[in-house]
């Protein structure tokens, strides 16, 4: 358990040192049996170590002493609503927040990354952070989706492992980073055949 837990840590640090997650904003949680583990509510991913994390059960009750994100409901709802998911990550990050603001934000398949980490890319209407009708619009969209946009606010990510959520948030704000940088460019989208190549070489 400790080495997940250092995983998480290890990630916030770097998040916030890259830029990805900043002042307070932003978190993080890994399920493990029927625990899951997030960082606590009104303190930043820097600096953060294992024995800050807040411990809770799948309902929310909690398990020791640190206070748990007030996002928590949709971690827990997340993980009720998608079996394979142990890990979650919420970021604030640039790009991914600046996309999530525009009246279309949708994004094309550019890279064949995207495809295989990130597509089908869901998008969450608004709801006010911290909310029980947020945490009910991330479940419901989670079940079809392992990468959430979530509108006005940020992305969320989830995976079977620690590693697979952080590469999903990162490939997501890259993609969201290049849709900007290629906005008004004549832009050559991924064909038909090539995301059917892409399917046939990486299918589970």
């Amino acid at each position: 358990m400790s080495s997940v837990l250092d995983q998480l840590c290890d990630s916030a640090n770097v998040f916030f040192n890259r830029g990805l997650a900043f002042g307070s904003t932003g978190n993080l949680s890994v399920r493990i049996g029927g625990s899951v583990w997030i960082t606590p509510t009104g303190q930043p991913l820097r600096g953060l170590t294992p024995d800050r994390l807040a411990e809770i059960t799948l309902d929310g009750t909690p398990l020791n002493a640190n206070r748990p994100s007030k996002e928590y409901p949709f971690h827990t709802g997340l993980y009720r609503a998608r079996a394979e998911a142990q890990a979650i990550v919420h970021l604030h990050s640039t790009y991914s927040v600046a996309l999530s603001c525009l009246e279309n934000p949708e994004m094309a398949a550019m890279t064949p990354y995207f495809f295989m980490r990130v597509a089908p890319l869901g998008i969450v209407p608004y709801h006010r952070p911290g909310s029980h009708a947020l945490a009910d619009a991330i479940a419901a969209a989670a079940r079809d989706h392992a990468c959430l946009l979530l509108r006005n606010h940020g992305l969320v990510t989830s995976g079977a492992t620690w590693n697979e959520a952080v590469d999903r948030a990162e490939e997501l704000e890259e993609t969201a980073r290049l849709h900007f940088l290629l906005r008004g460019g004549q832009i050559r989208e991924l064909t038909s055949a090539d995301l059917a190549e892409l399917a046939a070489a990486f299918k589970p």
